[in-house]
């Protein structure tokens, strides 16, 4: 069957548009934000990335008539139709008309702030929320695992994680998401294809297997690939196979070509690192790389580089593209504002719920990004585009009110820039292109203080809400709950 963007969606975002549509309420003005709550694998940052998969859902999302035929054929309870005749009917005959604007892929992001502002009829906004969230929770996710990664590894990183991705299209967006947190290639060659991405790879350990000896097959291999010969070393015993693998790296360098490197693949890997980096020096062969795979990730390399293995580059897989210890961003979606029509003001929305964590923030925001006078970030500003932002430029931790910052007097930039207008999509160019969302993020780690950036317990990044948002939130909290 077809993939359908429109079907790809929860039941209950369905019902709650056909109860708007029966109530009259569905043209009601509506601004949600979305964005997350804790910082992914206990770090400092994320990475935003899913931006161009959101656009491509916004470009293509379309009600067919399979998609309504299916809808037709769901039951209610009672015995009928859970949708109704007139409902899917609208549904068949509407296109969306959403503004949504998004940070730009490869910015560094922090909790609590919006990565996504929506704004338009609520059924819209309703519609699109779990297609939105799973483009941007899954890729910013696997963004910010590459970065990670990536700033531990200090020298270039392939990402091989396909085989073991959630589905094709988890891998395929895995590839991608990869390349913008830093990663130089990928072993996906659809990736390749579809994005224009650096594809790499060596042989498998049942290439070795297939030939008499290892010798035989590592000739063979130097043969077909003279110019692209990376040998996989740990198929019997590592040291003989660094050994046989020095051998064809001189037959090759007598005949005029280049043994680019060896990998391997199983065992201490910081020992034979640098054992193998030893007996390649001894042998003349020192522009000849060592590799390294095995479940690798931004812990395990940081090891081995700490132990001072000399490492030409990275093959990690299963726990970059599965995102291994963090299956999910756990990024939200919320209502924010509503109003009767495009000349009326924005009414104020919050939800409170039992956990201080998730009270909600009020408004139509943005980000300002401030900047110190050495170019290092300074710290976010959350601030409602429609209400003017106090003199001296405070944010408050939206958490602890204690927790306070004056950022007047820095330049500051902001982060929501427009990816959709009346439902065309109307993102820049270079903000779809993964090539420059992997410089953006290049650049923006570059910003954060090194603090921000350790892999174990990381100095925490101010962000705050602007000091009206806070004081009109909690306003509007003491009021619903009573209190005033």
């Amino acid at each position: 069957m077809e993939f359908s963007e429109t079907l790809s969606t929860d039941l209950y975002q369905l019902t709650m548009a056909q109860g708007y549509f029966e109530h009259r309420i569905h043209e009601t003005q509506a601004c949600f934000h979305m964005y997350f709550r804790d910082y992914p694998f206990k770090g400092g940052y994320a990475i935003a990335c899913g931006m161009e998969q959101l656009a491509q859902l916004i470009e293509h999302f379309h009600w067919s008539a399979r998609d309504i035929d299916y809808l037709k054929s769901i039951p209610s309870h009672s015995g009928g139709a859970l949708f109704h005749d007139d409902f899917l009917h609208f549904l068949q005959t509407h296109e969306l008309t959403l503004d949504i604007d998004a940070v730009a892929e490869g910015s560094v992001v922090f909790p609590d702030e919006p990565l996504v502002r929506v704004t338009g009829s609520l059924v819209d906004c309703q519609l699109v929320e779990t297609a939105l969230l799973n483009c941007v929770n899954f890729n910013t996710l696997i963004a910010t695992k590459a970065a990670r990664v990536c700033l531990a590894a200090q020298t270039p990183v392939a990402e091989f994680g396909l085989r073991r991705a959630q589905g094709p299209v988890g891998g395929l967006w895995a590839s991608r998401a990869a390349i913008v947190g830093g990663c130089t290639s990928t072993s996906n060659v659809f990736a390749g294809s579809m994005y224009g991405v650096p594809v790499s790879g060596t042989h498998a350990h049942s290439w070795v297997m297939s030939f008499p000896t290892e010798l035989d097959a590592f000739r063979a291999y130097a043969q077909s690939y003279p110019h692209d010969c990376v040998l996989l070393v740990d198929t019997y015993e590592v040291e003989q196979g660094i050994r046989n693998a020095i051998i064809v790296g001189l037959e090759m360098k007598q005949r005029g070509e280049h043994l680019i490197g060896i990998r391997i693949d199983s065992g201490d890997l910081a020992w034979l690192a640098k054992r193998a980096r030893t007996l390649l020096d001894q042998a003349g062969l020192h522009d000849t790389g060592v590799f390294l795979s095995n479940d690798l990730d931004e812990y395990s390399i940081s090891s081995i580089r700490a132990e001072g293995a000399c490492v030409a580059g990275w093959g990690v897989g299963t726990r970059l593209a599965c995102a291994f210890d963090q299956p999910t961003l756990g990024g939200v979606y919320k209502l924010s504002a509503t109003r009767a029509s495009n000349q009326q003001a924005w009414h104020d929305h919050v939800k409170i719920t039992g956990s201080a964590q998730k009270l909600t923030i009020p408004g139509v925001l943005d980000v300002r990004r401030y900047i110190d006078a050495d170019g290092r970030l300074a710290g976010d500003m959350i601030f409602d585009i429609y209400k003017a932002v106090n003199e001296d430029e405070i944010i408050i931790d939206p958490h602890d009110h204690l927790r306070r910052k004056r950022l007047h007097g820095m330049r500051y930039t902001t982060l929501l820039k427009p990816l959709a207008r009346k439902g065309s999509i109307v993102l820049a160019d270079e903000l779809r292109d993964v090539h420059a969302a992997q410089q953006r993020t290049k650049a923006s780690l570059e910003q954060l203080d090194e603090t921000q950036k350790r892999m174990l317990n990381p100095h925490t990044y101010p962000v705050g809400l602007e000091k009206g948002i806070f004081e009109s939130r909690s306003a509007l909290v003491a009021h619903l709950l009573g209190y005033e």
